[in-house]
């Protein structure tokens, strides 16, 4: 019987029937004429607008604006932009982490600090808190160190302490971290709880499960939002001339179009180059969040057969059934 079954696995045991050629699929395109249409009447109404642009509306003035398209005080207001943005999203992520932090903490004080900030900086206008920040200089014209009730040690001037520049950032960078905490609260409520419960099974300490454990896994989560906040925050400054602070981007075009009497050249001017930086950012976005979104939706290949599946054979079943058709055949 075992050499009967050993012979039934060999070159001599029988084959399954062989199937017929599958035909092939004639697979008929599905069209769609609505779509084409829709497509060609936007790119007409585009182009008649360019040709209006360009041709119809001298009030453009396409002159000027190659003029001071690459102008020395236009490139300046550029640059101090961009710096208003960076150090403000710096200070806004750092708050904003801390914020967060608050507000998941068991303690009651630090909960309630975090609710009462976002109120207060989510609650009124940025140009409103800028405008306050403004006035600093104002109401608090010198900062004194020293004993209390007895006279002061050292005494500074705010406006020699704390330029318009600083004033600036401080009070971009204040409202924005009312918006990043709740950016980085919802992405460490998105890391799964027993994410923190294993961290500590393991001995990791609170920094260590935050800074290891959860904040990685949660950047999935707030990096793309946190990228929106950054362009967002490009084209905030421009309200820094509430502070006031002119030399910014567009306050340098402003001071410019004041002097030639041509606003909308100007404007475009400016605007050309918020789109030219903001699609910087928006290529560096794009690469962050795909190298924090590694395996992310990502699918395992099917694992091939090694063998075609026509040839793999029941021992067991074939076996007996040769046995059976035998003569005489006999099931031990």
């Amino acid at each position: 019987m075992s050499d009967m079954r050993t012979g039934a696995v060999g070159q001599g045991a029988p084959q399954p029937p062989a199937h017929a050629t599958p035909q092939a699929i004639e697979a008929i395109k599905l069209r769609h004429p609505w779509r084409m249409t829709f497509a060609v009447v936007i790119l007409v109404v585009l182009v008649l607008f360019l040709y209006d642009a360009a041709f119809n509306r001298p009030v453009y003035k396409w002159e000027i604006v190659g003029q001071y398209l690459f102008d020395t005080r236009i490139l300046e207001g550029a640059w101090y932009t961009l710096l208003l943005t960076i150090y403000s999203m710096v200070i806004a992520v750092i708050l904003g982490v801390g914020l967060a932090i608050m507000r998941l903490s068991p303690n009651p004080v630090l909960k309630s600090v975090a609710w009462v900030y976002l109120w207060f900086f989510r609650g009124t206008p940025v140009y409103v808190q800028l405008v306050f920040w403004g006035f600093l200089p104002t109401i608090y014209k010198t900062v004194t160190l020293g004993i209390p009730f007895t006279e002061a040690i050292v005494t500074w001037e705010i406006k020699d302490l704390l330029p318009y520049f600083a004033l600036a950032i401080i009070g971009l960078a204040l409202n924005e971290a009312a918006y990043l905490a709740e950016i980085v609260r919802a992405g460490l409520l998105a890391v799964d709880k027993g994410q923190d419960e294993a961290a500590i099974a393991l001995g990791l300490g609170w920094w260590h499960t935050m800074s290891r454990v959860i904040l990685p896994q949660a950047m999935r989560v707030i990096i793309p939002p946190t990228g929106n906040e950054f362009i967002s925050m490009l084209k905030t400054t421009s309200l820094v001339t509430a502070v006031p602070f002119t030399l910014d981007l567009f306050g340098r075009q402003r001071d410019i179009a004041a002097v030639l009497y041509e606003p909308v050249p100007m404007l475009i001017v400016a605007s050309i180059w918020y789109l030219a930086v903001t699609s910087l950012l928006m290529v560096g976005q794009f690469y962050l969040e795909r190298y924090y979104a590694k395996g992310v939706g990502s699918r395992p290949e099917v694992q091939k057969p090694t063998v075609e599946t026509a040839m793999v054979t029941v021992v067991g079943v074939e076996a007996d059934a040769a046995t059976d058709d035998q003569p005489g055949g006999d099931r031990a």
